[in-house]
């Protein structure tokens, strides 16, 4: 049985703040976020704009004066303070699954409701390559298993800075392939195994993609990226334009990114950048869900148009209100929930 964490008593009192201010009248809840923000011909929505604020003034979410180890607890901290009550579904079973160097943690997460040869989805949670964890990421993978309806794989890889680049690549592309040669003890439909992830989750899913494609198979029938890292190679205008004040900082992206690679060179390898991958065409579908107000919102964009500009179907779909890591706050309902309930159906039209 899973055990939650016991909270400290100021995460009891933000958890149960976040709680309250879910349930608040939609226009209390402007008042209180202040005066709508609006860039890029965008509008922040209230609910954003107040968590935003909120973040602030618990002490901010910028990870730069911490050490790897002290990012990771903040990380799990901020998750289940944003968690809201954890949704329950039938089965989630621990597991230990092969990989490159050893055997990685993994989650099954089975809504007890599918007959047959059910679709999977292999998820790679978010964090920059550095934070995170399955249990950061056991609300997403929860809503998901019972709203597509599907099973679903979480994978906890190896992170940096103790296990560089391409460590994470190494252990994402292993655990889907394990999935998919042990589709039929998990339940699952082999030809119905997509891979998904938010953030550097995202990233590894495109490239996991990527490479099942290039070494013959088998491949995903799906990919989902959700607010994707696509290029570190560049900075496009998204980073400049949001790099404070919304959650993902571009200061923080950049201390990601110096803990996860190497050298200066990792930045133009495909597997760190799908976006510089030479050859896109015969990639599985794609659904691309970027947030208006982040950072990473123009590589993501860029990479479903690179996408779709090599014939690969792809559905890009912006959330201009939202910011980065919505999807971790789908608990507590809302535009976040709204979103997500989006990449469900996405999920339930690309696996039926």
């Amino acid at each position: 049985m899973q055990r939650s964490p016991r909270a400290d008593p100021r995460e009891l009192i933000e958890s149960l703040i976040a709680r309250l201010i879910a349930r608040l009248p939609a226009a209390l809840v402007r008042i209180l976020a202040g005066r709508p923000i609006r860039m890029d011909g965008q509008q922040l929505s209230a609910e954003a704009q107040l968590a935003v604020r909120l973040v602030e003034l618990s002490g901010g979410h910028d990870y730069s004066a911490l050490t790897p180890a002290e990012a990771r607890q903040r990380t799990r901290r901020d998750a289940r303070v944003a968690a809201g009550r954890r949704i329950e579904i039938a089965r989630v079973t621990e597991l230990e699954i092969p990989g490159p160097a050893g055997a990685l943690r993994a989650r099954l997460y089975d809504p007890g409701e599918l007959a047959g040869q059910s679709p999977l989805i292999v998820y790679f949670h978010g964090g920059g390559h550095i934070v995170g964890d399955l249990d950061t990421h056991d609300q997403p993978c929860r809503y998901l298993a019972r709203e597509v309806p599907a099973l679903v794989l979480a994978v906890d890889y190896r992170l940096g800075p103790e296990h560089r680049f391409p460590a994470a690549v190494d252990d994402a592309l292993a655990a889907f392939r394990h999935a998919h040669s042990q589709a039929a003890g998990f339940g699952a439909d082999p030809d119905r195994i997509a891979v998904a992830g938010d953030s550097a989750g995202g990233n590894l899913a495109a490239v996991v993609a990527q490479l099942a494609l290039a070494d013959g198979g088998p491949a995903p029938a799906f990919q989902a990226l959700i607010y994707p890292v696509t290029d570190y190679s560049r900075v496009r205008g998204s980073r400049e334009l949001f790099a404070e004040g919304f959650f993902l900082t571009k200061r923080q992206m950049d201390w990601y990114r110096d803990r996860y690679l190497a050298t200066a060179a990792d930045r133009l390898d495909p597997r760190a950048s799908p976006m510089l991958a030479g050859e896109l065409h015969g990639l599985a579908p794609a659904y691309v869900l970027t947030a208006g107000f982040d950072p990473l919102r123009d590589e993501g964009e860029a990479y479903a148009h690179a996408l779709a500009a090599a014939g690969v179907e792809v559905t890009l779909r912006r959330e201009a209100d939202l910011v980065h890591g919505f999807i971790n706050a789908i608990g507590l309902g809302g535009r976040a929930e709204e979103a997500t309930a989006a990449l469900a159906a996405a999920f339930r039209s690309a696996l039926s």
